[in-house]
């Protein structure tokens, strides 16, 4: 009979076996399900109701003519199961006497990359499905150059059904000779090739007897074997900051959990992006003090100093820091079904920091395919490019290669609150460091001052016929006859020289208005009230452009045309051009206008004439 202390060496041998996260991820039907289903199948690690519920299932939705459908036992969707297929990415634990596993089954269609992505994104080791009878296609480069890009540098390369090739070890040669080629050039550390049938369960607990000519490990023996210890503990120590823990006013702690490096009482320190140094008093657990700390534990720091240090900062070793900058080369999967947008502003997340970021330029996107560089103006859904980040913050980072926790970054759209990219930080942008704010001495307010006014901008947004020029226009005329000190940025005059390189596509829109943004915000600190006109039709641009200001200082006013009249007044022909095609990227069209939810004026040219318009702005302007 099991003792007390025998439970507690039994279950403290398990809690220090060392574990092994792993995906597997190929084309359509390689069988990844299968393979992870007979794993578990094989290792016994199914219960008994689990064996009778997959029994019961493989009757209803299986495929293999009433036996055993072992991929029932992880594809869990009501749409898996009806087509066969896997969408989403399914975990399952399990554990040997060696070595404790978390595995992710990713989906294999090109549609659901995204899904992969986020399966790979925390492996240290991906299972590359390849089925015999097809070889290498185009979904298996394409999860493999993802693997290589997340880095993932240990690949085991299971060919599988083997059983329909008549175990043809010519046929596993050749799918070897071709991945080696590819692995090499996405710089894949090290490919395990393995000759497999999931079905049958051959060469995946013990060497197959069908297979005599392959004499390396099974595929269990290959992941219990996997070398994936990294240097986290002989790197520099880094600890970002997920919490200050404030429970009273004699305690302030920093709560994280340390990337890499030790840390121990009396290490010097520095609080990253302020650049500020202190030392360490305290390592405070839930245990009590620690005397030291390693990677990989959640420990809270306390300071010998009182540091301003705020959740999402890095606290560092101070003889060997990360660097800190706001502009970077960085890789993008997007992952959202509408276009990415360079110029668009998005929030940008990594660890526990979240920046306002802008994709400045697309410098190529990726045929994963063949790694070709294609030139690219956006990136739709899946792609991967190459791009230049811009943050309106400086953050502490390291090189991907170096740090995923400091070198991995979602984006997300700042109206949906979605995720619509994974990106990985390449290195720092030699501008961020070479360019630098100029001090002047006189200011916007002393600009202002001499003026006798207090600066503003009115953003003028509507369809095209609107009325946007007309009123703001008038409104110009009365400011300047009062003695006010004003500009117009008008759509169409800007378009003659500032902005002539531009077209009309979602793109050329973004960058059109942060440009004008840009213009208007270095007006403003000259003092003037700047009156912006332009169909500015996004969302996402025209708050971008009011976070430039302070509050009070931006007023939208939408100027409120139904598309039946903005069309009826079109001296242009412009409205009727693009009906019939000849005139692309037409707002109210073919490119969307997107009404302004709060905006500070409503200005309604159906039921008043342009001059009384003209009057309610004044009027708004004059009261503040």
């Amino acid at each position: 009979m099991a003792t007390a202390s025998d439970i507690r060496q039994y279950l403290q041998q398990h809690e220090d076996k060392p574990l092994l996260r792993f995906i597997t991820c190929g084309s359509v039907d390689d069988g990844k399900s299968t393979l992870i289903g007979r794993l578990l199948h094989d290792t016994q690690l199914l219960l008994d109701d689990q064996l009778a519920a997959l029994a019961k299932d493989s009757l209803r939705h299986g495929t293999q003519n009433g036996e055993i459908d072992f991929a029932l036992l992880v594809d869990g969707l009501a749409a898996e199961r009806e087509q066969g297929i896997t969408i989403d990415v399914a975990y399952r634990f399990f554990s040997t006497e060696k070595r404790k596993f978390i595995v992710a089954d990713c989906p294999g269609h090109e549609q659901y990359t995204r899904n992969m992505a986020t399966g790979a994104s925390t492996a240290d080791l991906a299972v590359v499905l390849v089925d015999a009878r097809k070889g290498l296609l185009t979904q298996t480069r394409r999860h493999s150059y993802i693997v290589s890009l997340l880095g993932i540098r240990h690949v085991v390369l299971a060919v599988n059904k083997m059983d329909l090739v008549g175990y043809d070890p010519a046929v596993f040669d050749a799918i070897v000779s071709g991945y080696a080629e590819l692995a090499s050039t996405l710089g894949i550390a090290t490919v395990q090739p393995i000759p497999l049938s999931a079905l049958k369960g051959e060469n995946l607990l013990q060497p197959s007897a069908a297979m005599p000519w392959y004499t390396g490990p099974s595929l269990l023996q290959a992941l219990e074997r996997a070398d994936i210890t990294t240097l986290d503990t002989a790197s520099p120590m880094r600890l970002p900051v997920q919490w200050v823990n404030r429970p009273n006013q004699d305690f302030r702690g920093f709560a994280g959990t340390l990337a890499t490096g030790t840390v121990a009482p009396g290490d010097e320190v520095v609080v990253l992006p302020s650049g500020r140094r202190t030392r360490v008093k305290r390592i405070v657990t839930a245990d009590g003090d620690l005397p030291r700390a390693v990677a990989g534990q959640a420990i809270t720091l306390t300071l010998a100093d009182e540091v301003d240090v705020s959740r999402g900062d890095v606290i560092a070793a101070a003889g060997d820091p990360p660097q800190v900058a706001d502009q970077f080369a960085a890789h993008l999967l997007w992952m959202d079904e509408q276009a990415l947008l360079p110029g668009r502003p998005y929030w940008l997340k990594i660890g526990a920091r979240t920046v306002t970021a802008q994709i400045t330029d697309i410098k190529h996107k990726v045929d994963v395919n063949t790694q070709a560089e294609l030139a690219a103006r956006h990136l739709d859904l899946n792609e991967v490019g190459y791009c230049n980040l811009s943050l309106d913050q400086a953050i502490a980072f390291e090189p991907y290669a170096s740090s995923r926790t400091l070198g991995g970054f979602i984006l997300i759209d700042r109206q949906t609150n979605a995720t619509v990219a994974a990106g990985t930080l390449d290195f720092a942008l030699r501008r961020a460091a070479n360019i630098h704010w100029q001090h002047l001495d006189v200011d916007k307010t002393a600009r202002a001052r001499i003026k006798g006014q207090t600066p503003r901008v009115l953003w003028f947004t509507g369809l095209s016929g609107s009325g946007k020029s007309t009123i703001a226009n008038l409104v110009d005329k009365r400011l300047h006859a009062q003695g006010f000190h004003t500009f117009i940025l008008d759509g169409d005059n800007v378009r003659h020289g500032l902005n002539r390189d531009l077209g009309f596509t979602d793109e050329d829109r973004v960058e059109n208005i942060r440009r004008v943004a840009e213009v208007a915000k270095l007006m403003s600190d000259a003092g003037l009230i700047v009156l912006v006109s332009f169909i500015s039709p996004f969302r996402a641009e025209r708050r971008m452009a009011r976070e430039l200001f302070a509050p009070g200082e931006f007023l939208e006013v939408y100027v409120d045309t139904s598309l039946e009249e903005a069309e009826r007044r079109d001296l242009k022909g412009l409205y009727a051009k693009a009906r019939a095609g000849q005139i692309r990227n037409f707002t109210g069209i073919d490119s969307p206008y997107e009404v302004p939810e709060h905006p500070e004026l409503v200005l309604d040219t159906l039921n008043e004439t342009p001059e009384a318009l003209a009057g309610q702005v004044m009027a708004r302007v004059l009261a503040d």
